[in-house]
């Protein structure tokens, strides 16, 4: 079953800005304005109200987009390690 690409016809807003607000709010259980806030830090005026309707229409076509990406056998992870020896005096 394959579902249909994501569309941002008639939004105002470029796609990567859509995407990223939508993260913010989600990723790190900001509140709408504190959202709103961050993005407005870097030069991005919207409501927040613009961004909970985001979320609510962009937000499970995200998270299906994530799911399907799991990380597979083939992935290479290294753990890095580092031992401080403490001397007291």
């Amino acid at each position: 079953m394959t579902s249909a690409p994501i569309s941002y016809k008639r939004h105002r807003f470029p796609h990567e800005i859509i995407a990223h607000a939508v993260w913010l709010y989600h990723r790190f259980s900001l509140s709408l304005r504190e959202a709103e806030a961050v993005l407005l830090e870097r030069g991005i005026t919207l409501s927040y109200e613009t961004i909970r309707k985001w979320g609510i229409k962009f937000g499970p076509a995200y998270t299906r987009q994530l799911r399907r990406k799991r990380a597979s056998s083939s992935d290479i992870w290294y753990l890095d390690e580092v031992v401080i020896r403490m001397v007291t005096f």
